[in-house]
């Protein structure tokens, strides 16, 4: 039976962007990088008050990557919305959409990750 979410991973082109993207504007931390037996290059993030990682993997083996629309995405809670948009377009990722008031008195919003993958932030009331 399964335990535990240990990891979610994302195939990227660009995993030199992609890891600045992570770390810069989402403000999550490298926790390993390594190459896999395989091949793939492989880099783990964790947000600060989470436990299961997210991997970035580069596996040109694959072929190109090709993220559909609206298939999949990270949410992520920030402290303040507002801040964090600031932050965000500061370093060239504006807000995709939103913000915008949920019946619940969150406030979410989202923002497109280098390869087009989209990431979901939440501030909860």
């Amino acid at each position: 039976m399964i335990t535990k979410l240990l990891h979610t991973r994302y195939r990227v082109q660009d995993i030199d962007r992609t890891t600045t993207f992570y770390t810069k504007v989402l403000g999550l931390e490298e926790i390993s990088r390594h190459t896999s037996p395989r091949g793939s290059e492989l880099v783990f993030f964790k947000a600060p008050k989470s436990d299961e990682l997210i991997e970035i993997c580069k596996y040109d083996a694959s072929g190109p990557v090709i993220v559909g629309p609206d298939l999949t995405h990270l949410a992520f809670q920030v402290e303040n919305l507002q801040e964090f948009a600031a932050h965000a377009a500061s370093l060239g990722y504006p807000l995709s959409d939103g913000p915008t008031q949920t019946s619940t008195g969150s406030i979410i919003a989202f923002i497109d990750a280098p390869e087009g993958y989209e990431i979901e932030l939440i501030q909860r009331p």
